[in-house]
């Protein structure tokens, strides 16, 4: 048995009961840290789930942000200071990205707030997650509003990756089971996922 929603029956599902079904019917998402800092040396830190490749030559990434209708720390230090880094959350720290999500004060820092650790490189500006073992620092190339909602899309170039060395196979492959890292779905559920198998490149 299923049921069928057709759009007007979706408008009447109560308001919390509809985000989380709208958000977890994309299935697993990947889990970032997205580090930030403002002109004055103020780090943040947010949890990102809408990040996606945009391609691999150059190397692009893209975000998406709700719409800037309030204070969005993290989208005005990327608009500010044009760098920003990616850090993979994993089943070590994934409490502590998720208690990044609530509201701190812009003068407060999520990486003391929630006990992670700051750390910087000489070409990116953005703090990096010290617990992180996949970082990466991007550089923003574009932002562009969607108008179909005001939400932000985010168009960063990859200038620099910090990846432990058992995570990288022979063919550049990222090993994500070694790396432990954690998916969500809808808005508040974390995973843990395992490979089922690799599959060769697919012809008629």
């Amino acid at each position: 048995m299923s049921t069928c929603f057709d759009r007007a029956a979706i408008d009447q599902i109560e308001k919390r009961n509809r985000a989380n079904l709208i958000n977890s019917l994309a299935g697993y998402k990947s889990a970032n840290l997205l580090g930030t800092v403002n002109a004055q040396g103020q780090s943040n830190l947010a949890l990102m789930t809408s990040v996606f490749h945009i391609g691999a030559n150059p190397p692009l990434v893209g975000v998406l942000f709700r719409p800037h209708s309030v204070p969005r720390h993290s989208l005005e230090n990327i608009i500010e200071q044009g760098e920003y880094t990616l850090n993979m959350v994993t089943r070590d720290i994934y409490q502590q990205a998720h208690q990044s999500s609530a509201r701190y004060p812009r003068e407060q820092s999520e990486f003391t707030a929630i006990g992670l650790d700051e750390e910087y490189s000489d070409t990116c500006k953005a703090p990096y997650v010290a617990q992180s073992p996949v970082k990466t620092g991007l550089k923003l190339v574009e932002t562009q509003t969607l108008a179909v909602n005001d939400t932000v899309l985010v168009v960063g170039e990859i200038v620099e990756l910090h990846i432990e060395d058992a995570l990288i196979g022979d063919d550049g492959q990222l090993d994500l089971n070694a790396a432990n890292a954690v998916a969500i779905s809808g808005l508040d559920e974390y995973h843990s996922a395992r490979s089922l198998a690799r599959l060769g490149y697919a012809k008629p």
